[in-house]
């Protein structure tokens, strides 16, 4: 039996070893991008510029932000941006507001992807969390005050 686990072994890292020298499988097609200018900016209107080219969001009912209102651990605060109920979602931001970089994250949505993100971001003290969706032309926003007891990005 450990034969037969050997040969199979060798014959996938072989066959991985071709599609990569074929140019079949690149790292570069499997890695993110990185928005080095949104992700890096120290004010939410300069984040929002980076990412979208414009800061001017609109509040909608549509976009629902679900955050606790005090977090024991501004280290691991739970996020959960739903804009699920609108079509043609192209992106959602979550933005920390006091951070020293308010970008947290970026979500891209492709075909009948569903606008629906949940994570667990860092916070350093008590701040205004924004979910952002892009819609066509247009930014929709939801906002939320979370109280940090315990910091996480700098205490």
């Amino acid at each position: 039996m450990k034969r037969r686990s050997f040969l199979k072994a060798t014959l996938a890292t072989g066959a991985a070893s071709v599609a990569v020298s074929a140019g079949l499988l690149t790292p570069s097609k499997v890695l993110a991008s990185w928005n080095k200018q949104a992700f890096e900016a120290s004010t939410v209107d300069a984040a929002l510029n980076g990412v979208f080219g414009s800061a001017n969001a609109a509040s909608s009912d549509d976009v629902k932000l679900t955050a606790p209102a005090i977090a024991e651990n501004g280290a691991v605060t739970p996020i959960t941006v739903d804009a699920s109920g609108i079509d043609g979602v192209e992106s959602i931001v979550i933005i920390a507001t006091d951070n020293p970089n308010p970008l947290v994250c970026e979500y891209k949505f492709h075909g009948a992807a569903q606008g629906f993100v949940s994570t667990r971001i860092r916070m350093g003290s008590t701040q205004t969390v924004m979910g952002i969706a892009k819609v066509g032309d247009n930014l929709l926003k939801a906002e939320q005050e979370v109280r940090v007891t315990i910091g996480g990005c700098g205490g």
